[in-house]
């Protein structure tokens, strides 16, 4: 059947939403603590747990994947917990920033020695929001809803050391245990998150609904329904530009938060002024600043770009001249991704082709099988279903089957997530449909 805007976005909009719920009130507790960043942080952690189980062959997304990253997580919360001092001479904060680039640095190191490692970088900072399976949103549904049940019975404590430490120290609570516990829910949250939707987007969906809601008012359910209402406007709007432009989800939902904060501040600031035509005025002084800046960036890249040019073309001729004339030279494992996709542009022999597909890693065999679509579908369409019978790794099954999705119009019911043998009538249908392909 042919895919609509809903079987494509249906999925990916109700984990916004169920996201949207949980961050808005955690982030409320975030801004309060003034720790703006460890949510940031605990996604890092989240992420370098994930990392380190890929290093050993765990895949992203599944169970040991998910255990590795939470253990992970609840030590960063025993770290937080424990950097939190009354009479503090270091703010917590530049804690939370130390170890939120120390684990950043970490997971660049051990991804490093990982095959396929910058793709899975840009997985755990984008996320795959748009391939969240149904079985995963109602895991986290359920999962935030028990941590959203704990916060609401222990509401008082929570909410008391977020507004007024000082006041929980005077009452004799112990506030390192508290702060354990909030850490420690708030990780298996990042934990579940991260997952799908990525460290920018979870730390969007925290932060900004949480700043917007405190921007317009100080009553905390009026926030939680601001920053809730913010969440689905914002999650629809991203996920239809997304759509239409065919762009990234995760981005393009980051960015539309982001424009939406700045028109809310803007639009307080209006309208809180004491003087609206004076502040009229200024506001329109800083956008015709922001025009003359930016139209300043472009004519200094024009002015490079136009003196870079002739450089640029003899390049990609050298570049293309050596890997077509000394085929000996291709090792698509140490090339650069934006050298392999100028010489698969340029490569048009289709058997040198399938040589090189039988002797690359998972990403590059869907680079190039891709290519080989274009110059003989039925051989192209088929090494793209090789890749998901035969391959391991999870993104780029993902990509696989949305290039053949793209392609046919249609959904063979292939679930990434089974084993081959739950996808043995999706396989069967992929090849019946090839066969109808002519070269």
């Amino acid at each position: 059947m042919n895919l609509s805007i809903w079987d494509i976005m249906g999925p990916a909009f109700f984990e916004l939403m169920i996201l949207v719920g949980i961050h808005s009130y955690l982030g409320l507790h975030v801004i309060r603590r003034k720790v703006i960043f460890v949510d940031l942080a605990l996604a890092q952690i989240a992420a370098l747990g994930t990392t380190v189980g890929f290093l050993f062959g765990i895949m992203p997304g599944s169970t040991g994947a998910y255990w590795f990253s939470l253990l992970f997580t609840f030590i960063g919360a025993a770290v937080f917990s424990i950097s939190r001092i009354r009479n503090e001479k270091i703010p917590q904060e530049a804690v939370i920033g130390l170890v939120y680039a120390i684990a950043a640095a970490l997971s660049i190191l051990v991804i490093d020695k990982a095959p396929h490692g910058a793709e899975h970088i840009k997985e755990i900072l984008t996320g795959a929001i748009l391939w969240v399976k149904w079985s995963t949103i109602r895991t986290a549904a359920i999962v935030y809803s028990l941590v959203g049940i704990f916060h609401f019975i222990y509401r008082k404590q929570f909410l008391l050391i977020s507004n007024n430490p000082e006041e929980a120290y005077n009452k004799g609570m112990n506030v390192r245990f508290w702060d354990f516990l909030f850490y420690v829910s708030f990780g298996i949250v990042i934990t579940h998150s991260v997952g799908t939707a990525g460290v920018l987007l979870v730390f969007v969906f925290l932060v900004v609904p949480a700043i917007t809601s405190m921007l317009i008012t100080d009553v905390l359910w009026k926030q939680l329904v601001i920053g809730w209402s913010m969440g689905v406007v914002v999650s629809v709007v991203g996920l239809y530009i997304s759509y239409i432009a065919d762009l990234p989800s995760g981005p393009t939902v980051v960015a539309f938060y982001g424009l939406m904060l700045i028109i809310v501040a803007i639009s307080l600031y209006i309208f809180r002024a004491e003087v609206r035509t004076k502040a009229l005025l200024k506001v329109a002084m800083g956008i015709g600043l922001l025009i003359l800046v930016v139209f300043g960036f472009y004519l200094l890249g024009n002015a490079f770009k136009n003196s870079q040019d002739h450089h640029t073309q003899i390049e990609k001729i050298k570049d293309i001249t050596k890997y077509n004339s000394n085929l000996k030279d291709v090792n698509f494992n140490k090339m650069p991704e934006k050298q392999i996709d100028k010489y698969l542009l340029s490569e048009k022999n289709v058997s040198l082709l399938e040589k090189y597909f039988a002797k690359v890693g998972e990403y590059n065999k869907y680079k190039i099988a891709s290519r080989i679509f274009e110059l003989n579908k039925p051989k192209g369409f088929g090494l793209l279903v090789s890749i998901l019978q035969d391959g391991k790794l999870p993104f780029v099954k993902d990509e696989v089957y949305s290039k053949i999705k793209e392609i046919t119009g249609k959904d063979f019911g292939y679930d990434t997530s089974n084993n081959d043998n739950k996808n043995i009538n999706a396989i069967r249908e992929m090849n019946i449909w090839k066969n109808k392909l002519k070269p």
